[in-house]
């Protein structure tokens, strides 16, 4: 059995006016069963608060140029409580994942815009009937590099802006270039996607959500002292949230 990417999903919060810091989510044990994948859960539902203007399930994966229907199914989950469903995907294979993608979410929600690099791809789902109440949506990408080949390793970016019920927002997906010693180039790569794809006017987004493969790493500290940590931080940061996985 091929081995597929890693994966992770998130439920984010947005409050108007008032917006009160609250934590994105809640990390649970492994419980994955695809061998090498790490999964970390998260809150997969607003229950916690349904005061909020708008719920947002966001899942980001590296897929490794595998994809099957059974782990969209997975990945989208029963329990739609969400409002909007974000997916950013980096190495995707050739197949016609966007249809595999609306086949899983339907018959709750159905396909608002998509961006696509190459392997680098993002797809945004709405409830079903939900159109009107898109007043703006356009998609943008940026290559920083890369090839396609079998697998698809291109490197780069895609972006969706939207304003949804008056709510203006920029989704991001990227993967930037491996290798621990590219440090400098991922931070060349990190500043010359923001400046191409994210509105200089800040007043043109409520909220903005970076997600995908970052290839960055963290050495010498074990993985759930460092979630803790960004969890924490992320308690302190309003209106910009970033989405990633952790592999080993």
């Amino acid at each position: 059995m091929p081995t597929m990417g890693n994966k992770n999903s998130m439920c984010g919060l947005k409050r108007f006016p008032n917006y009160k810091k609250s934590p994105i989510g809640s990390f649970a044990k492994n419980s994955s069963s695809h061998d090498g994948i790490k999964t970390i859960e998260a809150v997969n539902s607003c229950s916690f608060s349904r005061k909020a203007d708008l719920c947002i399930r966001i899942i980001t994966w590296n897929m490794n140029g595998n994809v099957s229907y059974e782990d969209l199914v997975e990945l989208v989950g029963k329990e739609r409580k969400f409002d909007l469903l974000v997916v950013g995907l980096q190495e995707a294979p050739k197949a016609n994942v966007d249809q595999l993608l609306q086949t899983a979410s339907s018959p709750t929600h159905e396909l608002l815009g998509k961006a696509k690099l190459q392997s680098v791809q993002l797809y945004l789902f709405g409830p079903k009937n939900s159109h009107t109440l898109v007043k703006e949506l356009k998609a943008e990408r940026y290559s920083v590099g890369g090839c396609g080949g079998l697998i698809g390793r291109k490197k780069g970016a895609v972006a969706i802006r939207i304003n949804y019920d008056d709510i203006k927002m920029v989704f991001i997906s990227c993967h930037l270039s491996a290798h621990a010693k590219k440090v400098d180039q991922r931070n060349t790569e990190l500043r010359h996607i923001a400046n191409s794809l994210l509105p200089r006017d800040k007043r043109k987004r409520d909220l903005t959500v970076w997600l995908g493969d970052l290839n960055y790493r963290i050495q010498d500290v074990s993985n759930h002292p460092v979630r803790s940590l960004i969890q924490n931080h992320l308690q302190s940061v309003s209106h910009f949230f970033f989405f990633f996985f952790f592999s080993k």
